[in-house]
């Protein structure tokens, strides 16, 4: 099957760099290709200090057909430098709908992950969670996410419990349903802005890889724990607002040392 998400990231320091992508930001007459480069430097530059990257899709979505082709070709040099990847597109929808997406990303790229939005409910997910098994790879259910508006919805009170702590307990059931010895295909997005949420689903959830977004530009305070994945995008891909390698792995070490406990 050749690389395996859940193992290969398990084995990594827990730091996940986001590719947010803005061409506005890189100089000279040729943005794209400049960006281009910059990301390939960068991610060779970090490899040893990163669990994963995460290629947020609506920045590539937004450039048009260019785009798509430059997350294709970023993904393809994230995979020859060995480093797993995470599409974080957000998925969520039904049958055949469902299957597309699936083939589109975890299967077009085996040993990858995927973020996936559960409101559809466990038939919605069931063909991303097959083919994650099949590929070697793995899904990150939105549990509680790391913007404040995630209160409106996420915070309301069910039966004497927030409604991400019942989210929760379904990804708990799926968390068994597709095991990845000692750990799951099943992970959840849990935003480190919310330390006393990331504690309490560390606890409802030991045995789910955790996608952790916040760090860095949204003010969340790394920690360590087992199977956190922080993911950090303006602050490391653009360190000071900018391209900028060695300030990158200056952050990235920094980072490192903080999750390192």
């Amino acid at each position: 099957m050749g690389l395996d998400f859940v193992f290969e990231v398990a084995a990594r320091p827990p730091l996940v760099l986001g590719v947010d992508p803005r061409p506005a930001w890189h100089p000279g007459p040729e943005p794209l290709a400049h960006l281009e480069r910059y990301a390939a430097e960068l991610m060779e530059a970090l490899a040893a200090d990163l669990a994963a990257v995460k290629f947020q899709y609506a920045f590539f979505e937004a450039l048009g057909g260019t785009g798509w082709e430059l997350l294709e070709r970023l993904v393809a040099t994230a995979r020859v430098l060995g480093l797993p990847v995470i599409h974080d597109a957000k998925r969520g929808d039904i049958g055949s709908t469902a299957e597309a997406y699936a083939r589109a990303t975890l299967a077009r790229w085996p040993g990858s992950a995927l973020t996936v939005n559960p409101y559809l409910g466990g038939d919605a997910l069931a063909p991303f969670f097959e083919a994650a098994a099949a590929s070697g790879g793995a899904v990150f259910v939105l549990v509680k996410t790391s913007n404040p508006g995630s209160a409106d919805l996420q915070d309301l009170d069910v039966g004497g419990k927030p409604l991400y702590r019942r989210v929760a307990e379904q990804v708990g059931a799926w968390v068994e349903a597709w095991p990845a010895e000692p750990w799951s295909r099943v992970g959840a997005v849990v935003g480190g802005t919310h330390p006393e949420a990331l504690a309490a689903l560390r606890a409802d959830l030991p045995r789910s890889l955790f996608l952790v977004p916040g760090l860095g530009a949204q003010g969340a305070e790394p920690r360590p724990g087992a199977g956190l994945l922080w993911s950090a995008s303006r602050s490391l891909f653009y360190p000071g607002g900018r391209p900028d390698l060695d300030e990158a792995r200056r952050q990235a070490e920094a980072y490192r040392r903080a999750l390192a406990g």
